[in-house]
């Protein structure tokens, strides 16, 4: 054999090869061992997976074989069908994983929200022949579902992460898993990659950012409004400096929380059967007390006004309500955008060190109050010939006049 006939020969081995090797991990090349057989089949592009179903227009049931070829004992797995929108958060999921028994356990599971534990639950749709088999590296969830009233066209959603125990935990948030949703053609036997990822995308973008603008406004700016206002005023020379640093930073707070409330109510429009209730409430109630309080700065009464104290003390409680709320509604947010955990972790260091610097100035300014009342005791007994000055009434009050000794309290 010549030196060409032997590369020809080579070249012929090498792409049957990788013929055989792409045949081989195709759907269609799959016989279940219980000889069950479905009309068509799909090789979805991610996590190594594969949809295997049989359509039924009498009655519009879909039988459906959903195989995981990269499972181990440690892994959850689950596919779904998203009747409201595309992504997790509204699917119906069909959930299976072996339990630390040895058993496989197979259920139905509503996904509300991108915190879900995969809670076990009635799906929005009836399902029926429901289980799961497993050997070496594979998983196969089998069940029969009700699409009575249903489009042709599917939004589906299959999924893998982690156990903890008997519990699944939360799958990972970038490469393969955020791109495991396609659309499926129960009738003709199409499937796409996610053929609306542009809309999906879009509402991504602005769940992000109506989380970003709400933790810039209520989160970091409100409580650094209000540093500003109890700490800064205790020094002469920052006065009214502090007062129109205060009010600038707290309306523009206001004015940035306003827009990512408004998103999130957009978001909310959109997302018909999602509810996230204690966050929107919390959201609701926020807006609500930030806007009585800008009312509030219409009304502010003068400061030799007899009603100011009750003006004050409205005004410092509804500014910590607002600053409570914010910061547990953007945690809440946290929980339910589900983020790589860097950004909740920035948050927190941001407002720990807001806390500290809150402690130290805090500190502080009692040392500077107390100092200056000691001042002016001193200062108000040279006055009435008690002190050691000089006897003339004058001395150390001559260097502390009145304003410095009334400006500093808080």
């Amino acid at each position: 054999m010549g030196l060409d006939q032997r590369k020809i020969l080579l070249c012929c081995i090498m792409i049957s090869t990788l013929f055989l090797s792409s045949y081989a991990k195709t759907c269609s090349n799959y016989a279940f061992a219980s000889n069950r057989v479905f009309s068509a089949c799909n090789d979805l592009p991610v996590l190594n997976s594969y949809l295997y179903y049989t359509y039924n227009p009498s009655d519009q049931t879909l039988t459906i074989a959903y195989r995981n070829t990269n499972y181990d004992t440690s892994k959850w797995v689950a596919w779904a069908i998203n009747p409201t929108s595309q992504g997790m958060a509204g699917s119906q999921a069909l959930v299976a994983f072996q339990q630390s028994d040895g058993t496989i356990k197979a259920y139905t599971s509503p996904i509300t929200g991108y915190s879900t534990q995969l809670a076990e639950g009635y799906l929005s749709f009836p399902v029926s022949d429901l289980s799961a088999v497993h050997s070496n590296n594979e998983i196969i969830i089998f069940a029969t579902l009700g699409l009575q009233n249903m489009s042709s066209t599917l939004n589906q959603v299959w999924q893998e992460g982690q156990l903890s125990g008997n519990a699944p935990t939360a799958h990972a948030t970038s490469g393969d898993n955020v791109k495991s949703m396609g659309t499926l053609n129960v009738v003709s036997g199409q499937s796409g990659s996610a053929g609306g990822a542009a809309g999906t995308s879009s509402k991504t973008r602005k769940r992000n950012i109506h989380g970003v603008l709400n933790a810039i406004s209520w989160g970091i700016m409100m409580p650094l409004g209000a540093i500003i206002a109890r700490y800064l005023r205790v020094f002469q020379s920052a006065d009214p400096a502090w007062f129109y640093l205060h009010v600038t930073c707290q309306t523009s707070a206001y004015i940035i929380g306003v827009a990512g409330w408004a998103t999130g109510i957009r978001l909310g429009s959109q997302s018909p059967g999602i509810q996230f209730t204690s966050h929107r409430v919390v959201g609701i109630i926020l807006f609500c007390v930030a806007t009585l309080q800008v009312i509030a700065l219409l009304v502010r009464p003068k400061k030799e006004h007899k009603y100011r104290i009750f003006w004050n003390i409205y005004h410092h409680s509804l500014g910590y309500i607002i600053i409570i709320l914010g910061i547990i509604n953007i945690f809440k947010g946290f929980d339910i955008l589900n983020p790589d955990k860097k950004w909740k972790r920035s948050y927190t260091g941001i407002i720990v060190v807001l806390a500290i610097v809150a402690a130290i100035l805090e500190a502080y300014t009692w040392f500077v109050v107390l100092k200056r009342k000691k001042k002016a005791a001193n200062a108000d007994k040279m006055t009435n010939g008690n002190g050691n000055g000089n006897g003339n009434g004058y001395g150390i009050n001559a260097h502390y006049p009145y304003s410095e000794r009334t400006n500093g309290r808080v």
